[in-house]
């Protein structure tokens, strides 16, 4: 069955363009040019992604994918498309519940690569039934619950996902080009330090109130998660 794939979209032109190559790509798209009868279609169809603009009429794109996360599709994957491409606009649109972010304008076969890599994660990671631990850290992949001291800390998508790859490479310095290949799939603008913003997330939720700390930066090189 053809993968179906939500595009909340206002500007008609764009819509129509990222519908049909969608359609010839294989998938079925659903389209809605507001958050409202997004969020509509969204309880009416089985949606595996949603492609979401930021810049909508009534709701914005950032209040829908917190919307989205409250009413419950914690793992739908979602994609944001904007014409703002500084870190702190980034950094906004992955704290309300978006996992990649793609900078108007943009070419068709950069969308269709980032809607590939999401439904292929979210397909493995259906499957994992793994538990990652380092010290007192653990993270399970499958009820995508972290927990330090046997206390749950509470991450959104992109912190679990940036946890879940340091984990899987404990004990080894990832520069900021492994992480943002690995966690966001494909390169952002590397001006921005999208990466340091998360990084420090993690820090505060996970090292701030423990002697023991897990994250740490090697000076000109990145990051590393291991016991000192």
């Amino acid at each position: 069955m053809a993968k179906q794939i939500l595009v909340i979209e206002d500007e008609p032109n764009v819509a129509a363009f990222i519908s049909q190559g969608l359609q010839e790509s294989g998938y079925q798209a659903f389209v809605a040019y507001d958050g409202v009868k997004g969020l509509e279609l969204l309880r009416q169809k089985e949606i595996d992604l949603v492609v979401l603009d930021i810049i909508l009429p009534g709701i914005d794109g950032l209040e829908v994918a917190t919307r989205i996360r409250q009413l419950g599709f914690e793992s739908i994957p979602i994609i944001m498309l904007t014409a703002l491409g500084t870190t702190e606009n980034i950094v906004k649109g992955l704290d309300s519940g978006a996992d990649d972010y793609l900078i108007k304008p943009f070419k068709f076969k950069e969308l269709l690569a980032r809607i590939r890599a999401r439904t292929r994660k979210k397909n493995i990671s259906g499957n994992s039934n793994q538990i990652l631990m380092i010290e007192d850290l653990e993270l399970d992949l499958d009820a995508k619950i972290a927990k330090r001291a046997e206390k749950e800390i509470k991450l959104t998508s992109t912190e679990f996902r940036l946890l879940e790859y340091l984990l899987k490479n404990r004990n080894r310095v990832l520069s900021r080009v492994d992480i943002l290949e690995n966690v966001w799939d494909i390169n952002f603008n590397m001006g921005t330090n999208v990466v340091d913003v998360y990084v420090n997330y993690l820090r505060n939720k996970i090292d701030k109130r423990f002697e023991t700390k897990l994250i740490h930066t090697v000076i000109g090189m990145g990051y590393i998660l291991k016991v000192q």
